[in-house]
């Protein structure tokens, strides 16, 4: 019996000390609980359970549920200030961590949360990152796929794509900017940078001259680079043709030259400065009155500087040295008003000379000779001085000079020179060096000729770039000063054999000396 009450009187006391004590864990209760009901009786037990429902069972605390409005994303960023009439409670909880998923508990019973009303779903829900705009603030405009911002205070414009190709403005299809006169394209190729030559404005009123190029040039418009074929052709070039009347002139305007049929004459213009701009260091365009000065600066520090009027004539050509020192190698200013007289009325002249030296051809002859028609003297005496244009476009004038007649294949309808055709022109640049070294003041005509295959105004254009790619040519590779020469073209026009027929004899390019037609000191040598 006294046992009985040790052990009744110790079952009290621990389920007092039980009851009194705070669970700390809520899975460590029913443990400690199992244990105690395996040490009492059925009597104690029901004892025991009187007692608790008369003192009445604490509640067990509710653990924190999900927000019930306007509750963040557990990877959205936290506002700096909860929403107008959001809990303030609810922003203060901490969040479990992004890299761990929140913690499933189990509920115990308990009455049913209440579940939150239709209208306290937050809007964006579903929506990554969305932040939630407070009551009653204006909603931004939803940005669309890749779009850029609208502009601020005009939101009836629509941003274009942030990875949209946005032409320049006033410039439709990625063409050369206003300001690039007669760019050249090359086919295949029509953004290359080489291709494309930015001019300075035409002068007013005369769409027969041709604008000096405002920056450097690369010779592979002259020249097809090595290995491979010849790029530019003829095609390219009537697709930038187009024709203007003034008065009784036909201005025929296309990329880099006019043609002018003019009084029963047909000639083609061009601006040297283009040939003196291949590989520059810089290009200056400066117009003063009617004139407008040129200044290309080469590689070497010489710097190449023309005067034109404004018909684009050559008024004046100067080579200044790095030391500063200045050579007067053209100057048309003498003739004044009479420069307008292109064309003159002269008898072929009387040639007294051997025929094989008056006109040597290159391929044939050795080096001597060669030499020799390039410091050759007028084969008649000279009565005046002429002009540069006086010379060019009167061919008993230049017949006043030996020539030099050389065969340069070029593929068909194209002016670039290949790689093998340039070799070719080793010895004759030694001999124009050579005469050049001796008088730095010597001036070349460097002419191209096409057979009678073909349109006139297509040879007329093809035979001019000719001649002015195997100068380009002379320079470029073997030294030869550009100043010191001067390009023309003459189309199927004085054939060297008179056939309709492809004749490979006519298409050819010839060197002569001019130096006495405008050399004022030459005025009656012979």
């Amino acid at each position: 019996m006294n046992s009985t009450r040790s052990i009744l009187l110790a079952s009290t006391v621990l389920s007092g000390v039980m009851i009194a004590a705070p669970v700390p864990h809520a899975q460590a209760a029913p443990v400690q609980l199992e244990v105690i009901a395996q040490a009492n009786t059925p009597a104690d037990e029901a004892k025991r359970r009187e007692e608790k429902e008369k003192k009445g069972r604490p509640a067990a605390p509710k653990p924190p549920g999900p927000p019930v409005t306007h509750a963040p994303m557990a990877q959205s960023p936290q506002p700096p200030h909860p929403p107008r009439g959001a809990n303030m409670e609810q922003h203060q909880r901490p969040q479990p961590p992004k890299s761990q998923p929140p913690q499933q508990t189990t509920r115990p019973a308990g009455p049913p949360m209440n579940k939150p009303r239709p209208a306290e779903v937050p809007p964006h829900e579903g929506r990554r990152n969305a932040v939630v705009p407070p009551k009653g603030a204006p909603q931004p405009p939803a940005p669309t796929a890749h779009g850029a911002p609208p502009p601020r205070g005009n939101p009836a414009v629509t941003p274009p794509a942030r990875n949209a190709v946005v032409p320049p403005k006033g410039n439709p299809g990625m063409m050369p900017p206003p300001g690039q006169h007669n760019a050249v394209v090359t086919p295949g190729n029509p953004q290359s940078p080489a291709a494309v030559v930015h001019r300075a404005p035409p002068p007013k009123g005369n769409p027969a001259a041709v604008p000096p190029p405002t920056q450097a040039i690369n010779k592979s418009q002259f020249i097809a680079p090595k290995g491979q074929a010849p790029s530019a052709g003829m095609n390219a070039v009537r697709a930038e043709r187009h024709e203007v009347h003034e008065g009784n002139r036909l201005i025929i305007q296309e990329p880099s030259r006019t043609i002018v049929e003019e009084g029963g004459h047909t000639f083609i213009r061009h601006n040297e400065d283009d040939r003196f701009s291949v590989g520059a260091r810089n290009v200056q365009v400066e117009h003063h009155g009617n004139e407008t000065m040129t200044v290309v600066l080469r590689p070497d520090g010489v710097q190449i500087i023309d005067y034109d009027d404004d018909d684009g004539r050559l008024i004046r050509r100067i080579r200044r040295d790095r030391d500063g020192r200045e050579i007067v190698l053209i100057d048309n200013g003498f003739a004044g008003a009479r420069a307008d007289t292109m064309f003159l009325d002269l008898p072929p002249p009387v040639i007294h000379m051997p025929r094989d030296r008056y006109i040597v051809d290159a391929d044939n002859a050795d080096e001597a000779a060669i030499y020799g028609v390039l410091v050759a003297l007028p084969v008649e005496r000279l009565a005046q001085r002429y002009t540069l244009d006086q010379v060019r476009y009167n061919e008993p004038l230049r017949a006043l000079m030996p020539r030099l007649d050389l065969e340069v294949n070029f593929d068909s309808g194209s002016w670039q020179l290949t790689p093998d055709q340039v070799d070719r022109l080793s010895v004759i640049a030694g001999a124009l060096n050579r005469a050049i070294q001796r008088d730095p003041r010597e001036v070349f005509l460097i002419e191209g000729y096409t057979d009678a295959v073909g349109s006139d105004v297509d040879n007329l254009s093809l035979s001019d770039r000719r001649a002015e790619s195997v100068a380009v040519a002379l320079s470029e590779q073997f030294g030869v000063p550009p100043e010191n020469l001067v390009t023309q073209g003459y189309g199927k026009q004085y054939l060297k054999v008179q056939t309709g027929a492809a004749d490979r004899a006519n298409r050819r390019v010839a060197i002569q000396r001019i130096t006495p037609l405008v050399d004022p000191q030459a005025v009656g040598t012979r």
